[in-house]
């Protein structure tokens, strides 16, 4: 797994350290971002200037001590400018999950971004309704904590993708 995919955040910001995190990605060390995920960032400059590293061949969720097995890794991956799309932090797609990250100080701070962050992907994407939203947070919400060893902690919100697939069928 790649510990870190990132972009380059405002311009009006300093540049992080290595083992930062925020809205542009960063040292998320979130153990889902593996072959065949598809992590969407928001771009916030010209050019995006995306870096990747800090290979891992395991982690456990949090990489609680701030260690994982530490690897050298070779990467391919595809890189796709989806005009138009905005998203307020890392996202994460796999085969059988929507996956929001909420990255900040706090657990709490992060649980509540996780949060926001799945809410608007299911009313943009998926035009749910808030109160539609609410039902399938309420029925199908995992959280897993992703990070806790660096600056920021780290919260995802994982909706198995079945449960929309019930949604959509339910409603027609």
């Amino acid at each position: 797994m790649l510990g870190c995919v990132a972009v380059a955040p405002n311009v009006a910001q300093a540049p992080p350290g290595s083992g930062d995190s925020g809205r542009y990605g960063g040292n998320m060390d979130f153990n889902e971002i593996v072959e065949g995920a598809t992590v969407y960032l928001p771009v916030s400059v010209p050019g995006a200037l995306l870096y990747v590293g800090d290979g891992h061949a395991l982690q456990g969720d949090g990489e609680l001590n701030g260690n994982a097995l530490e690897t050298s890794m070779d990467v391919e991956f595809t890189v796709d400018v989806i005009p138009g799309k905005r998203v307020p932090g890392p996202r994460v797609e796999s085969a059988t999950h929507l996956i929001a990250m909420g990255l900040a100080g706090s657990l709490d701070d992060a649980f509540r971004g996780a949060t926001a962050n799945m809410a608007q992907w299911l009313t943009e994407e998926y035009k749910l309704t808030l109160s539609k939203v609410g039902q399938v947070l309420g029925t199908s919400a995992e959280y897993k904590v992703s990070e806790v060893a660096d600056r920021n902690a780290g919260m995802v919100l994982k909706i198995n993708k079945e449960r929309l697939k019930l949604l959509a069928s339910a409603e027609k």
